[in-house]
């Protein structure tokens, strides 16, 4: 039997994850935010709905599982999203390399330590 797939927080979610701030086809992972252990599609819905402030994932964490492909609902952990080639390991779905660009504000790097940006 499938186990259940996360629930995923976000505005103007799709099937997919994809969100208000979010919505290109290749727009399809959720994070799982280290504050509230919930998945949301971004760091602009959680700033929107959460009601508290985001936490970083420290480099000890990257083996948490902590994102979702919002095509076929594996998780992933940090460290395998990270080094997947913007593909899912699972299904094949192209994920945003854009998302690099925002690496910094979930999981901790070498510009922003642990406190993110």
């Amino acid at each position: 039997m499938l186990e259940p797939r996360p629930n995923v927080n976000g505005i103007d979610l799709d099937p997919q994850t994809r969100c208000a701030h979010y919505n290109q086809p290749i727009d399809v992972i959720a994070i799982k935010m280290k504050c509230c252990d919930r998945y949301y599609a971004c760091k602009d819905c959680h700033e929107a709905l959460a009601g508290h402030d985001l936490e970083v994932w420290s480099r000890e964490e990257w083996d948490q599982l902590a994102v979702l492909c919002g095509c076929c609902g594996t998780e992933l952990s940090i460290r395998t999203y990270m080094e997947c080639g913007n593909t899912c390991p699972a299904c094949g779905a192209r994920f945003n390399p854009g998302c690099r660009n925002h690496y910094h504000f979930y999981f901790e790097t070498e510009e922003t330590g642990v406190r993110g940006n």
